[in-house]
């Protein structure tokens, strides 16, 4: 698989970034919470393998079409790279997740555009409190900052004179969805771990509509390690401009998750 170097950048980034986060907060929590209130954190370095469906439009009112298929994940898109970070007491939990997605598929054919590439990169940072209502069950609230750049590099027939003509554009856009979470969890002995969790937001504050699905399940080899493996997809219908200067980005992520987590 090939992969490009700003990705890997950005990762180490992702990385330091979050590390600091999580460094400060358990020497702020040490500080000012109770003894009666104990806290557990957990730090997850994960990778995802994205596939892409859904269609993408820069202005004068053209829709690229993107879809990846099963086969097209490693010669097509680009690994993303992801951290969460997650404080938590027996009833409270505060999180915080980062993605870097570096993606680029081939436009579907169309009779208006018969062929072309579109690529995205993709920042997102959630932070999110929960509250625990039964041993299983946690409700919360949140907000996902975006920070999206599109680009497009496709041919378009034209009619006068027939033939085709190549069409350039990109865009970035930076906007904050807040979102709305339930999560279920549950474990066997405290060595097998299953979690699903779900969220819905943007209500045309930011995106006119945002929703993730997540499922895995895990192993605790230790009370440090463990490792869980799972499935997400993220949903962002996105539209910002009118008329000629209209963008708009309605597209799923999804794919397997693979999770390394660090108990402390």
């Amino acid at each position: 698989m090939k992969y490009d170097k700003p990705l890997y950048i950005s990762t180490v980034i992702l990385v330091f970034i979050n590390m600091a986060f999580c460094m400060s907060y358990t020497h702020l929590s040490s500080q000012t919470i109770s003894d009666d209130k104990k806290w557990n954190f957990l730090a997850d370095a994960y990778l995802m393998f994205p596939y892409m469906n859904g269609e993408v439009s820069l202005g004068e009112s053209i829709t690229y079409p993107v879809d990846a298929t099963a086969g097209d994940i490693f010669n097509k898109l680009q690994m993303g790279a992801m951290l969460y970070f997650e404080a938590k007491t027996e009833k409270w939990a505060i999180t915080s997740d980062m993605v870097y997605m570096n993606l680029t598929q081939d436009v579907s054919p169309t009779t208006l555009i018969p062929s072309g590439s579109v690529g995205a990169k993709q920042f997102i940072w959630e932070a999110a409190g929960m509250y625990r209502i039964f041993s299983y069950w946690e409700i919360g609230i949140g907000g996902r900052l975006n920070y999206l750049q599109t680009n497009i590099d496709a041919q378009r027939n034209v009619i006068l004179p027939a033939g085709t003509e190549e069409v350039k554009d990109s865009y970035s856009k930076t906007w904050f969805d807040p979102v709305i979470i339930t999560r279920l969890s549950t474990d066997i002995k405290d060595k097998w771990l299953f979690q699903f969790r779900g969220d819905v937001g943007g209500f045309g504050i930011g995106s006119d509509l945002t929703w993730q699905l997540q499922a895995y399940a895990g192993y605790r080899f230790t009370q440090v390690f463990q490792l869980s493996a799972g499935y997400r997809v993220l949903s962002t219908d996105f539209k910002s401009g009118d008329d000629q200067k209209e963008f708009r980005f309605n597209v799923k992520e999804f794919g397997p998750v693979l999770r390394l987590g660090f108990n402390f």
